[in-house]
């Protein structure tokens, strides 16, 4: 089945969020540089070379629990506690995004970087190897599981029937997880408190738990492990997982440090017994952790609203598409896609109102959380128009929307960078459909996002592909249903 997934990702590093690379064991009490060719590059220490270097480095997954980028936006839940850390020593934080965990350990040890945040548990055999900051999160293990076919035709009790729901039921079943994780090792226990074999296919450290959900939700494989924290941030993507199981007691989460570095461990700890206890924590952990308010994207219909009217904003809509020479449907469908309407709808991210401009994007365009119905669409067409400026030389009209959409979404960048691949691959890049999509869609995957013509890193890309498809084929119907002047 994993061979079917790499089929469907053209790599098993599939939805890849991200990962660490760390190598040799070395502490030292000096700073050090390794000179590689005319490079220089810096080897980390204790507190005293982090307040003189100026900059605090993390080493990170690419994820929402730890760190990832959106619209531009540095955000995830360890990156923001150690945003505030930094910002308590007076220091700049800088994150390197790294690509195997098997090697994270080794990593830090060898000075790439300060810090490790990986939504990492602590275990007697990593404490060998390294320190840990205090606890700043406890988490349970759970079983990732599909849930059955026309689930949501179904009660809640009689789909429920049909999950594990009980760790015993875990005998002669098949389970995927990372073989140097915590997870690999309860599952290795919990086979001798069982009596009974639990078949452990090993994945390695480049396969993060994001992609072994993804391969569950899509029906690859049956089983995983992972952290309830992870859990709960993944299923806001996979509705059709399960992760109410748990298999283990409560486990400590922190962050990991050299064993070199015992002031820096010291300054974290004292800062985090304080911070724990503030509101900002809790917002943080609220912010990525309650679900509530994140239930997905719907599937069903695009609006409830009859007769001739898309929403409340069709006279704006209407005006503000006309001044930028778009069809006003279109638009409307946009700002569905964005807040379904909703004038104050805040993104789990930060992004806010009718167009979801992000915090750090909005005041730019004289549009603020609070600002009326016609300055946020006023706003957002600015912001369109500002976009389809980079597209001007591709001469279809709709190919060129499509593009400016995408760059709505993800930001330009990144769309150059899928142009780029495009052509690197025999596409044609001032065409989306088919061509330029495809790749908008690759950058999920290391071989495409670490491409020598990509400059931008990671996407999930899936997003965007579903994101400017989603907009045109409820636009198609808009048109069918609505006429185009009123």
């Amino acid at each position: 089945m994993i061979d079917k997934f790499l089929s469907y990702k053209l790599s098993l590093s599939a939805i890849l969020i991200a990962v660490v690379v760390f190598s040799a064991c070395q502490n030292t009490s000096r700073k050090e540089k390794t000179v590689v060719g005319q490079a220089t590059e810096e080897k980390h220490d204790d507190l005293k070379e982090i307040l003189a270097q100026n900059k605090l480095t993390v080493l990170a997954e690419n994820s929402a629990n730890s760190y990832f980028i959106y619209r531009g936006q540095k955000m995830g839940l360890e990156y923001e506690i150690l945003k505030e850390f930094a910002r308590s020593l007076g220091v700049k934080l800088e994150v390197k995004i790294v690509k195997n965990l098997d090697n994270i350990i080794n990593e830090l040890n060898d000075g790439k970087g300060d810090i490790i945040a990986c939504n990492f548990t602590v275990t007697k055999e990593r404490r060998k190897q390294i320190d840990f900051s205090k606890t700043f999160m406890r988490t349970s293990q759970v079983l990732i599981q599909r849930k059955p076919e026309e689930w949501r035709k179904m009660r809640r009790k009689e789909w429920k029937s049909e999950l594990i729901t009980d760790p015993v039921q875990l005998a002669q079943k098949t389970v995927h997880v990372w073989k140097n994780s915590s997870y690999y090792e309860r599952l290795t226990n919990l086979q001798n408190e069982l009596g009974d074999t639990i078949f452990l296919e090993p994945l390695d450290g480049d396969i993060i738990p994001e992609d072994v959900i993804e391969m569950v939700d899509k029906g690859f494989i049956d089983y995983t492990v992972t952290d309830k924290n992870v859990a709960l941030i993944n299923q806001r993507f996979y509705p059709n997982i399960d992760a109410s199981l748990e298999l283990s007691v409560k486990q400590k989460i922190a962050f990991g440090l050299r064993k070199g570095s015992p002031l820096l461990r010291k300054k974290l700890d004292n800062w985090l017994d304080k911070f724990l206890k503030t509101a900002t924590y809790k917002y943080i952990k609220h912010k990525y952790l309650n679900m509530s308010r994140f239930s997905g994207k719907s599937k069903g219909n695009y609006s409830s609203i009859n007769g001739n009217d898309i929403s409340q904003y069709d006279d704006l809509i209407k005006k503000y598409a006309n001044q930028a020479g778009w069809d006003w449907r279109l638009l409307a469908s946009l700002i569905y896609q964005e807040s379904k309407f909703r004038l104050h709808q805040e993104s789990w991210a930060g992004a806010y109102g009718l167009m979801q401009f992000m915090p750090s994007v909005g005041p730019s365009y004289g549009v603020y959380p609070d600002s009326p119905p016609e300055i946020q669409i006023k706003g957002g067409v600015k912001k369109l128009r500002d976009d389809i400026k980079a597209w001007k030389s591709i001469p279809d009209s709709i190919q060129c929307i499509k593009f400016t959409l995408a760059t709505y979404n993800a930001g330009l960048g990144h769309v150059l960078d899928a142009q780029r691949l495009a052509k690197k691959n025999g596409k044609d890049p001032l065409v989306w459909d088919d061509n330029v999509e495809t790749y908008i869609k690759l950058l999920s995957q290391p071989k495409y996002y670490h491409d020598p013509v990509c400059y931008y890193g990671y996407l999930r890309g899936s997003e965007t592909y579903n994101y400017v498809r989603e907009i045109f084929i409820r636009y198609n119907e808009y048109k069918t249903a609505f006429e185009l002047e009123s």
